[in-house]
């Protein structure tokens, strides 16, 4: 067998590059894999796309089973690719866009029913598809009804209804007056109407745009709390190993008490008897200093020593103290 040396490093360049690229595609892929990738891809036909996006989730019972993978158009209705993993998905099963938050953002719901699998090449027909109701949509379509009425139209109509039905019995005049009066309220109160409309649907479009943040500030409160839930188990943990301890050296103590107090009352012995040694010591310190401090002075003149005797004079007989004229360099 040749060595990697004796070989052509042309071929082995291209064998081994060829190599590389076969694992990155099968890395860049392994979802599309057939055996170990993300599942199995289904079809659903639904009447609308009620704002369902790719990489939006796919649940059963509220439980993510997979993702939608692709929305497109189809004839005169939408079709749905998306796939799930390890989830049955029976012959009869129902599918249905639900909302996911307030701000708009979708899921597929899955109802999965029936006595076979299955096919993944046959779609979910519209039979068995639901689309949700949005509220931004109805919204944007209530304000543009409102903006498209008459006002002034509306209340001329009120007015000459009221003026038609006056002279009425006096229960049917109190209506029309209440309608008159309410068309000319509706009326002048045209322009704030449409302003509070226009502002709603800016709301609405604002707060849609900003799906994205809500959603991260959502994810990142919650890792917030998972955080804080971590540091709870922790100081839990540590009070728990703490009283655990606790008991553990009071048990110790109760199981040694019969040794360690001859040994406590030893200790204190031992501690008096220190104290009072270095109370000698402290003393001894004390009268030491004066001595010595008299030695360094009488040998400190080099090789003569200088002293004095107290007593010899009458005056210094009691007590001895130095004479009051010393005479000058003491006795040699």
């Amino acid at each position: 067998m040749k060595s990697f040396k004796e070989r052509n490093p042309i071929v082995l360049g291209v064998a081994g590059s060829l190599a590389l690229a076969a694992v990155l595609t099968v890395t860049l892929n392994y979802d599309n894999l057939p055996v170990v990738g993300g599942g199995t891809t289904y079809e659903a036909e639904f009447s609308e796309a009620a704002g369902l996006q790719p990489d939006d989730e796919v649940r059963i019972a509220g439980i993510k089973v997979g993702e939608v993978r692709q929305v497109q158009l189809a004839d005169d209705h939408v079709l749905v690719s998306f796939r799930v993993k390890n989830a049955w998905i029976g012959d009869r099963t129902s599918a249905e866009i639900k909302i996911k938050t307030l701000l708009g953002r979708k899921f597929l719901a899955l109802n999965p029913t029936g006595d076979g699998v299955q096919d993944p090449g046959l779609p979910i027909p519209r039979t068995r598809t639901v689309t949700p109701y949005d509220v931004t949509d109805a919204f944007n379509g209530l304000a543009g009804t409102v903006g498209a009425i008459d006002t002034k139209q509306l209340a001329d109509s009120f007015t000459t209804l009221s003026d038609t039905f006056r002279n009425s019995p006096e229960h049917v005049r109190s209506a029309l007056d209440g309608l008159s009066q309410l068309s000319k309220t509706v009326s002048s109160r045209d322009s704030q109407i449409a302003e509070l409309l226009a502002n709603a649907r800016k709301l609405t479009t604002t707060l849609a745009n900003s799906n994205d943040d809500f959603e991260q500030l959502i994810g990142d409160g919650n890792l917030l709390l998972t955080e804080l839930n971590r540091r709870r188990d922790a100081i839990h943990d540590l009070l728990t190993g703490s009283a655990r301890l606790a008991g553990q050296l009071s048990g110790l103590v109760a199981d040694n008490n019969d040794q360690l107090k001859p040994a406590l009352q030893a200790l204190n012995q031992v501690t008096d008897l220190l104290k009072r040694q270095n109370d000698n010591l402290t003393k001894g310190l004390q009268l030491a200093g004066p001595y010595f401090r008299v030695l360094t002075n009488t040998t400190g003149n080099g090789r003569w020593i200088d002293a004095y005797l107290c007593g010899l004079l009458p005056e210094n007989h009691d007590p001895c103290t130095p004479p009051q004229n010393p005479i000058p360099g003491g006795a040699k």
